[in-house]
């Protein structure tokens, strides 16, 4: 038996004040004169032994209230187990991930798991716990009650891998306790199998929540098709991942004001189709009705004002109709220029710059072209068939293209496409391999295959080039090569001036590394912030003299639609979502794995832990003796004569 005030036994020695006032009460009797003396003496007799028996037993009775009082106060107990005495360190893993919004039994899967912390584990007691965003190292249960009543889901999650070593490490260094590492998660199935490395150190212990949810529909993605100069055709992706539902409703707003609604019945995808105005700036909604995940109900997207493109041909003697024929009027800014009538001072204001089969390339025009690009420009070079290989070479170099070698005058067709290559990326519905070979007559070799856009049956480059800069091995022209009749020109040529200018997408997705163009001259101690009603975001950012790239991932951490703006001007808007990959509804079975204990509850893992270092408490029965004995005493005092 132990005691959880030990020091108050020191009490005990107060057993010697009752003894004392028995052994040295000295009550004197009264003689009283009588006739029958020897009667009298007999009575007297009788009655003090009575009365020391009384006296004895009482007093006995009363040492043994007080001594139960005192023990009682001392608090006596059993330990339950033989690790009681050995120091309990516990980490707490909560997945606050999106996925953890599906409704339990009582409430939302997250919830749940909160309310189990905080009503299971005493205020007092010192734990470590960890989220998906958020680390509280030894810390108390009552110090974390508000925030973890007003913890929210997250858009990131940890990988488990993550999860299980990140929770080794909040472990202190206390070699003599006891550590448990308890993970509350649902287990989504993330596609590789769930393993945990066997560490003897610590004792693990799972615990998947169960949902009762049984059917999720999100809004997957969304894209344009269909662009003509009136209307846009916008194309709403949906996905299920349970039995099939008919007559789904779909929500399309312009800011808070309903354009309109449409219905789809489906299975596992589902898509249907909105025409909207072009021309016309949209900060769009969409919202499907859905008793599942909530998070995933609502799709932002923007169209802003689109700029023109401007893309400024320098010819030398060439004809350069092909280029006018695929930069037309409205989507692209196209100005063209002989190299003798050049007004260098346009090169700063472009967007794309095509050298249009120049025989060679002047300092001034190399200086002003590095410049150029240095700034954000982009570049296509065409070579004529007869060229200064020294001023090419020169300027390939500053590009960081690879350089020209020696001219091969056999004619090549070209057979192959890098449909991997950032300039084609999503420019062909699928790969395309019965199109008339073009070909060409005389080429020039590049000194390396890298970067190449388009190849020759030999598997030399006709084109290449990295995001900033292309370059084509050979004229373009219609005795040299029938390219520009082929149906390859129009893609390769319309994705660089379209990429020449980097315009915000449609959304942007949370969590992924995204870079954005917002087309602004700023000042030099300028930035650019992303806000909206509740939050204020300054994201990384590269200025350029005629726009800023912002670099965005964890931050905005919230969906919806940001206004990008400079000090109080605002330049466009911005939409951002959620990663959709929380909206799967399968999970891991977690019954296989080994040397791991698993629950369905927290509260259930919580008391088996404490259950370690319980105890049987012994207070009560000591309370409950010292009442007997007062009882026993008042009846020795009343009935005992």
């Amino acid at each position: 038996m132990q005691f959880k005030n030990p020091e108050l036994l020191y009490a005990l020695f107060l057993l010697v004040i009752p003894i004392l006032i028995h052994l040295f009460q000295l009550r004197r009797f009264q003689k009283v004169e009588f006739t029958n003396v020897k009667f009298l003496k007999s009575v007297k007799l009788q009655t003090r032994k009575s009365s020391q028996l009384k006296k004895w037993i009482t007093l006995l009775t009363r040492m043994l209230l007080l001594a139960c009082v005192i023990i009682a106060f001392a608090q006596p107990f059993i330990p339950n187990t033989e690790e009681f005495n050995a120091s309990q360190e516990t980490v707490i893993y909560l997945d606050n991930s999106f996925s953890m919004e599906a409704k339990g039994s009582n409430g939302t899967l997250l919830n749940e798991a909160i309310q189990d912390i905080i009503n299971t584990l005493p205020e007092d007691e010192t734990i470590s716990l960890f989220t998906n965003d958020e680390s509280y190292r030894n810390t108390t249960v009552k110090a974390l009650k508000n925030d973890l009543i007003q913890l929210s889901h997250s858009p990131n999650q940890l990988s488990y891998d993550a999860v299980y070593l990140k929770g080794k490490q909040l472990f202190s260094n206390i070699g003599a306790a006891t550590r448990n590492l308890v993970l509350v998660s649902d287990f989504q199935q993330k596609g590789n199998p769930l393993t945990f490395e066997v560490d003897s150190t610590f004792q693990l212990k799972l615990v998947q929540p169960k949902s009762t949810i049984a059917t999720n529909i999100c809004i997957d993605s969304l894209y344009t098709t269909n662009i003509t100069g009136e209307t846009i055709d916008l194309n709403v992706k949906l996905s299920n991942v349970a039995e099939p539902i008919d007559n789904v409703s779909i929500s399309l707003f312009n800011n808070d004001i309903l354009l309109t609604k449409s219905a789809v019945d489906i299975n596992k995808e589902a898509e249907t189709t909105f025409t909207i105005a072009n021309n016309k700036v949209i900060n769009g909604k969409l919202v499907i009705d859905d008793a599942g995940l909530q998070y995933d109900n609502v799709f932002y997207f923007n169209i802003n004002a689109k700029p023109k493109i401007k893309v400024l041909a320098i010819n030398e003697r060439t004809d350069d109709s092909f280029l006018k024929r695929i930069y037309t009027e409205d989507e692209f800014d196209y100005k063209s220029f002989e190299l003798t009538a050049l007004n260098f001072k346009l090169i700063p204001e472009q967007n794309l710059i095509v050298l249009n089969e120049l025989e060679t390339i002047s300092n001034a025009l190399k200086t002003a072209l590095i410049a150029f690009k240095n700034d954000g420009g982009k570049i296509l070079i065409i070579p004529s068939n007869t060229i200064a290989l020294n001023s090419y070479n020169q300027l390939l170099k500053d590009l960081s293209i690879t350089t020209f070698s020696n001219q091969n005058t056999s004619e090549k067709r070209l057979t192959s496409i890098n449909y991997n290559h950032p300039l084609l990326a999503n420019a062909f519905y699928s790969k395309v391999t019965n199109f008339q070979y073009p070909k060409v007559k005389q080429s020039y070799r590049f000194s390396s295959n890298s970067n190449a856009v388009l190849s020759y049956e030999d598997g030399t480059p006709f084109l290449i080039g990295d995001t900033n800069s292309y370059a084509f091995s050979s004229a373009l022209n219609s005795e040299n090569s029938n390219f520009k009749n082929s149906q390859l020109i129009i893609p390769v040529l319309y994705n660089m001036g379209l990429q020449s200018l980097k315009l915000s997408k449609l959304y942007y997705t949370i969590g992924q590394p995204n870079s954005i163009a917002i087309q602004t001259s700023i000042g030099q101690d300028d930035i650019l912030t992303l806000e909206s009603d509740e939050t204020s975001v300054i994201p990384l950012q590269k200025t350029y003299s005629k726009s800023v790239i912002l670099e965005t991932e964890e931050y905005p951490n919230t969906a919806g639609i940001l206004k990008v703006k400079n000090k109080e001007q605002v330049l466009q808007n911005l939409s951002f979502n959620y990663n959709r990959s929380e909206s799967n509804l399968s999970y891991y079975d977690l019954s296989p794995l080994n040397n791991v204990t698993v629950d369905s509850s927290l509260a259930t893992t919580i008391n088996t832990i404490k259950s370690n270092t319980t105890i049987n408490a012994l207070w009560k029965w000591f309370v409950i003796f010292a009442l007997v004995f007062l009882i026993v005493e008042m009846l020795l005092l009343k009935y005992l004569k």
